[in-house]
């Protein structure tokens, strides 16, 4: 991942860093609220050495101190000092026990024994400290080697008698709170990136260039207002979207049609990725241009595009394919002039056979005769193979990835089974694109519930394909 993946993640996931962050924090709270206080008294003893007559005897015996004072240190933690101090205070443990709340340290090139001891209570840290204090000069004494004149070479001398502390010093709440923010916020960038690597939901045009080459002609952003729309219509459509269908018009001109087909298979990889909307809003598009467009349901096995448009679905291309009835008869308006639809009649029994047949082979090349362009819409190509059989009737297909409904893996075997038939991808349209990653929102605004203005917008921008009317797709 580089820099700017990292930053997309903490953007997308910003509420659950923010959320387990403040959870560190809390826990941190909590943890320091219900735990003992503790307090710490401290001491300090001074070793010197004794009958030194000259500097050099000084010298030597300031050395030989400092290193008995290494020896004293495992001293102040015996029993042979703490066994006293227990019987003195009295004291409810052992040498063993106590010798863990006990800490002995020696400052660097000194002959000063440094000791702190900790306790609950700030008055029982105190008398420890004091008893070891003293009980660790006696023991020196005793220790010590005798000198020429009959005196212990080496004497400890309390140069910091203990004091009650005032306040405690665990738990250090600032130092806990701080530490209790670092660790949540490590958590939660961590969760953040997992979940950002875990997730194989293709949601972006970086997403899909990781998967495909395939060119991407269009993006449409996801309006939850519009979900329901069953049509492309200059009232209806908002600015963002028609602009999104005529960019993707644009684009369509562009791809190399084939020995001079223009019919495009329109499917996606898994259910509920709009490809059916988008079928319809694409023909719709074509249509304003001042192209004659045949928009055919050929989703023989779960049709929606006559009960989408409000059309007759009781003969349609099962009809046509069985030799029942002939195209003029199944051909419906599509409610803007210039377009056609036709629906897909009964479900037959056998639809990959009837879209994979001769007949079907020739009523795709009598309509892309008749008609400038013609849209197809299609099953999903993970679970039947019937887009894959229509891409190598037509153009090529139109794969439509709906932003966060499908899965890398899954995009990448649906492109996989239009390969293997020798199928064309003529380019994907990304479907439901949130925000303004659309790429229209900045120059239109966001969208909003219909408004009168909208519509005159929109109506106007209908009005000038119709005023200008090329023949877009060559």
């Amino acid at each position: 991942m580089e820099l700017r993946d990292y930053l997309t993640v903490l953007r997308k996931y910003w509420r659950s860093i923010t959320a387990v962050t403040i959870f560190g924090v809390l826990g941190a709270a909590i943890l320091s609220f219900f735990l003992t206080p503790v307090y710490t008294s401290k001491t300090a003893l001074f070793f010197s050495v004794n009958g030194a007559s000259s500097a050099s005897d000084l010298a030597q015996g300031t050395s030989f101190t400092q290193k008995q004072v290494e020896s004293y240190v495992q001293v102040a933690t015996s029993p042979l000092v703490l066994q006293p101090v227990i019987a003195r205070i009295p004291l409810a443990t052992t040498p063993a026990a106590l010798a863990e709340h006990v800490k002995v340290t020696v400052p660097t090139n000194t002959s000063v024994i440094d000791i702190a001891v900790d306790d609950p209570n700030p008055a029982t840290a105190t008398a420890i400290a004091d008893a070891i204090g003293a009980q660790l000069v006696t023991a020196v004494h005793d220790l010590s080697p005798e000198g020429g004149q009959g005196q212990r070479s080496v004497a400890a001398t309390v140069i910091t008698p203990a004091t009650v502390p005032s306040s405690p010093t665990s738990p250090k709440i600032p130092q806990n709170l701080a530490l209790g923010l670092l660790l949540g916020l490590f958590v939660g960038v961590g969760q953040a990136i997992l979940r950002k690597t875990l997730d194989t939901r293709v949601r972006t045009a970086a997403d899909v260039a990781r998967v495909t080459d395939a060119p991407i002609i269009g993006r449409i952003a996801y309006d939850k207002a519009a979900a329901g729309r069953s049509r492309f219509t200059p009232e209806g459509q908002d600015p963002v979207g028609a602009e999104a269908f005529r960019r993707l018009r644009t684009n369509l001109q562009y791809l190399d049609a084939g020995q001079g087909r223009r019919s495009f298979v329109i499917t996606s990889s898994v259910a509920d990725e709009g490809k059916t909307s988008t079928a319809v809003n694409t023909a719709a598009t074509l249509s304003a241009a001042g192209l004659r467009v045949l928009l055919v349901d050929a989703d023989l096995r779960k049709p929606s595009l006559g009960r989408l448009l409000g059309l007759e679905d009781a003969a349609g291309l099962s009809t046509v394919l069985i030799g029942h009835a002939q195209l003029g008869d199944v051909l419906q308006a599509g409610g803007l002039p210039g377009l056609h639809v036709v629906t897909s009649g009964p479900v037959p029994p056998n639809p990959s056979e009837l879209l994979g047949s001769v007949a079907m082979s020739r009523l795709v090349e009598t309509i892309t005769q008749q008609y400038d362009a013609v849209v197809i819409d299609a099953p999903p190509l993970l679970p039947v193979t019937d887009a894959a059989i229509l891409s190598r009737l037509t153009s090529g297909a139109l794969v439509v990835v709906g932003s966060g409904e499908v899965r890398s893996p899954q995009l990448t075997t649906a492109l996989e089974s239009l390969e293997s038939v020798d199928g064309r991808v003529l380019g994907v349209v990304l479907n439901k694109v949130r925000g303004e990653s659309a790429g229209y929102g900045s120059y239109y605004g966001r969208a909003e519930p219909a408004s009168e203005t909208r519509r005159k917008v929109a109506r106007r921008a209908v009005a000038e394909d119709w005023a200008d009317r090329p023949r877009e797709i060559v």
